[in-house]
């Protein structure tokens, strides 16, 4: 769904593909066919994480099509550590698995940021501007 522009620094992970926008949003790409890390491999990747966007709080724009689930511990550890960095986080998806993934991650456990789900990324970015 997302297209990576030809100006931006992309950084590879296991499961994504991610870069900051002109804006400071983050984009990342849910890679398909891939297995979720462990915890442990979710920590490290974490670590990485918080390098790329400086410890500073950012605005996240996701494609969660190709998204697989994590384990439980995988998921509340995430979902602990997420609120430290995260202002407010828009998903999109073209497939029905992608958002009935990334709609239980973030039902089960309410986050203290704003999270919304879209068709497309335009609607997911003006929505998410409000935050920066």
């Amino acid at each position: 769904m997302l297209k990576i522009p030809g100006n931006v620094q992309v950084q590879e992970w296991p499961t994504s593909t991610s870069w900051i926008d002109e804006d400071g949003i983050l984009y990342s790409i849910s890679k398909k066919g891939v297995e979720p890390p462990s915890l442990e491999e979710t920590k490290k990747l974490l670590e990485q994480f918080k390098e790329m966007i400086g410890g500073k709080k950012i605005c996240m724009l996701i494609d969660v099509t190709h998204t697989t689930e994590s384990t439980r511990e995988t998921r509340d550890y995430v979902a602990e550590e997420f609120p430290k960095y995260v202002k407010a986080i828009a998903m999109v998806s073209d497939s029905a698995l992608g958002k009935m993934l990334a709609n239980l991650f973030f039902t089960l456990k309410t986050q203290p940021y704003p999270t919304k789900m879209f068709s497309n990324e335009i609607d997911a970015k003006a929505w998410l501007k409000q935050y920066l």
